[in-house]
Parts: structure tokens; C-alpha cells; sequence
């Protein structure tokens, strides 16, 4: 979730006339400031969160990895005073996903017992994270289903489309490994998938990077597999 007020929802103004007020609070809960290193896992899959992190710029990756070996990885997500570790605040649950940094990040940290008083004595800041907390659980869970309901090529031609009208959450990789890890498949069914967009003439390669070559074949391809799936 975003410290800095959201331009949407029920309480849109109400972030934006209280911001202020809201990172004062956290500001107050902060113990330490430092900079991290490139490839830093600052929370661990699986691990107890004693902590909430602040990543006021830089870029993170979220991964996660079943028993089987399988990763999923969300993407990465270009960060602007992002908070993270607020879910397993509130539910005192082991860490879901590894997050870690993909460039040397200033980060600061959040003291939990602190945190914790804050929203006892500013019942708004209660308000405030579950907003924010509700907007990124949607946005992640339409990932996720999209993923799990629809096909890998479906999928890759979402994406791209949805980063073509620059609406997406989570940024890609430049590795196809990566790339494949994302959808939740391998690299052999991943590279299937986009050949067959490139034989459909939806995409192209420009430099090694998928790049659209006809959008309205794009939009149509997409509307198509949706109905095919309902």
C-alpha cells in the first residue's frame, strides 16, 4: 500500500485532506532509516514479521514459492512511499511473499508496538489502511484469478495490453525465466504461448522485447478469449 493519498475510492478526499495527518503518525512510528543493498530480501516467506519496511523509491520484486519448487512471482512494483508487511500486521500471520529489492533502496522502518498504539489513539489511520489495503487485495486477487482461469497466452496479451494503457500495478521482466515465473508456468510453455501471439500477428519482437503489432488484433483476441471462457 501507498502512504501518499489515492485520487479513487469512497474516501478519495478524505485521504486527501488528512495525508498529512496520516504521515505524521507513521513518521512518528519510524526507529530507523538505512539503505539496502540490491537482491535484499527485506521480508521472508514464511517468517515471522516484526517489522513493517517503508521503500520511499526504487523498485521491489514479490515472489512467492510452493513446496513443489514451483515460484509464482507478482512482477515488480516501482516504488512511491510503499509500505509493506501491513497485512501480516493486522493478521499476526507468517509472511506470505518474499519481497525483495531490485535496486539499493532508502528504506525505514516501522516499529509495530508503535504502530499499533498510533491506531488505538487515531482511530482514522484505521480507516486509511483499510482503504488501502482493500484496493491492492482487489488488484492482486484480479491477478491471480486471471491467471488461474484464463490461458497463458490470454494472459500475456492482458498484460500487455494493460500496459499499454499504463493501468497495470506490477511492471515486468526483461528475463523470459522471470517472465515465465510471473504467469505461473514454465519457460518452455511460456515461450510457446508468445510465439503463438507472434503467429497470430498480435505482437512482435522490437529488440529482444514484446511489443504490440496490431492493437485492434490485440483487443479482439482478448474479448474473444473472454467469451470463450464465460
Amino acid at each position: 500500500m501507498q502512504l501518499r493519498s489515492l485520487n479513487k475510492g469512497r474516501f478519495s478526499q478524505y485521504w486527501q485532506d488528512n495525508n498529512q495527518l496520516f504521515e505524521r503518525i507513521i513518521e512518528q512510528c519510524i526507529v530507523d532509516k538505512k539503505i539496502v543493498d540490491k537482491k535484499t530480501i527485506l521480508f521472508r516467506q514464511g517468517y515471522k514479521v516484526d517489522k513493517l519496511i517503508v521503500v520511499y523509491n526504487g523498485t521491489i520484486s514479490i515472489r512467492y514459492q510452493a513446496n513443489n519448487g514451483r515460484c509464482f512471482h507478482l512482477g515488480t512494483v516501482d516504488c512511491d512511499e510503499h509500505i509493506f508487511g501491513e497485512m501480516e500486521f493486522f493478521t499476526d500471520y507468517l509472511c506470505q511473499f518474499d519481497i525483495i529489492a531490485e535496486d539499493v533502496l532508502t528504506i525505514a522502518v516501522v516499529s509495530i508496538d508503535k504502530l499499533y498504539l498510533s491506531l488505538l489513539e487515531h482511530p482514522k489511520l484505521a480507516l486509511f489502511f483499510a482503504s488501502a489495503i482493500a484496493f491492492d487485495y482487489q488488484e492482486t486477487l484480479d491477478i491471480l484469478l486471471k491467471r488461474t482461469l484464463y490461458s497463458i497466452c490470454f494472459n500475456i496479451a492482458f498484460d500487455i495490453y494493460q500496459h499499454h494503457l499504463n493501468v497495470h500495478p506490477v511492471n515486468n521482466f526483461q528475463k523470459n525465466y522471470l517472465e515465465a515465473e510471473r504467469f505461473g508456468t514454465t519457460d518452455r510453455v511460456y515461450r510457446r504461448a508468445v510465439n503463438e501471439l507472434i503467429n497470430l500477428d498480435i505482437v512482435h519482437k522490437v529488440a529482444g522485447k514484446l511489443e504490440i503489432k496490431d492493437i485492434n488484433k490485440l483487443k479482439a483476441f482478448i474479448e474473444c478469449q473472454e467469451k470463450f471462457a464465460k
